[in-house]
């Protein structure tokens, strides 16, 4: 399918039914999956679980799970409870607020979470230990806030590792946070500038020499960005920015974005 390595990321706070709402557009769009957040007021799993009710082919995926706020017990324990797919079920995790020892947390992770449920584990990495972790240890890696170039690098490197240690794959998709209506240009920018002051993240823009502000996609940047981002990684994730947080504006992004592509 044309849009097979595009897809759509959203906020868990959206809750359950306006998800639910929202997959079928995305799958009958035709995008390879849906990406739901993970926050203390937004459970992706119990989202994802009205995604799947609501759908029969669309991946369906965690952008992350912060494992040092959900254990990856609990984790297995959703998955079953909701009897969500698994043979289309990406649980992208990402050591959340951990700081020492995270790399022992996240690898623990992929580990129990492979021995628990069939779906494919996604490590949120930033920095290059937690990304050969996820390239030898997990299923592949989930980037945010790079350029194309760099993304292509990363992307690069990820896939070496996880053939040099003799992984049978290693799939690497990119948030990409994209405003199409020029009404949440403002919001994007809002939403820039607060990752660039997390010291995490401003370190690493320090250390790659790019600004937040030079990763993100808005209505002027897209038709010739997002062609670049295709070829650099093997699954862009569109992260919503809209006007508001209601559906209908969510529902305008994803059939706009299709549109574009199309």
């Amino acid at each position: 399918m044309a849009l097979a390595d595009v897809s759509i990321g959203v906020a868990g706070t959206l809750g359950p039914e306006a998800i639910g709402r929202l997959a079928p557009v995305v799958e009958r769009c035709g995008f390879r999956s849906l990406w739901v957040n993970d926050t203390p007021g937004g459970d992706s799993l119990k989202a994802l679980s009205a995604a799947a009710d609501a759908t029969s082919r669309l991946t369906l995926a965690t952008g992350v799970i912060p494992v040092d706020r959900r254990h990856p017990d609990e984790v297995v324990d959703t998955v079953k409870r909701h009897e969500l797919p698994e043979d289309r079920l990406v649980l992208g995790i990402g050591a959340g607020g951990a700081r020492n020892g995270a790399l022992f947390l996240v690898g623990t992770a992929v580990a129990e979470l492979h021995e628990g449920t069939s779906a494919r584990v996604l490590v949120g990495a930033l920095g290059p230990k937690m990304r050969r972790l996820g390239a030898e240890q997990g299923d592949g890696v989930l980037l945010s806030w790079l350029t194309p170039e760099v993304a292509a690098e990363q992307a690069s490197t990820a896939r070496s590792l996880a053939e040099a240690n003799g992984a049978s794959g290693c799939h690497v998709a990119l948030y990409v946070r994209t405003a199409l209506d020029p009404a949440a240009d403002g919001r994007l920018a809002e939403e820039a500038d607060r990752y660039a002051g997390y010291p995490a993240y401003a370190a690493n823009f320090a250390r790659l020499g790019i600004r937040a502000q030079d990763t993100v996609l808005d209505a002027f940047t897209f038709g010739d960005r997002i062609e670049r981002y295709r070829e650099a990684v093997d699954e862009v994730v569109l992260r919503v920015i809209v006007p508001s947080d209601s559906v209908d504006d969510h529902l305008g992004f994803v059939e706009t974005a299709a549109d574009l592509l199309s």
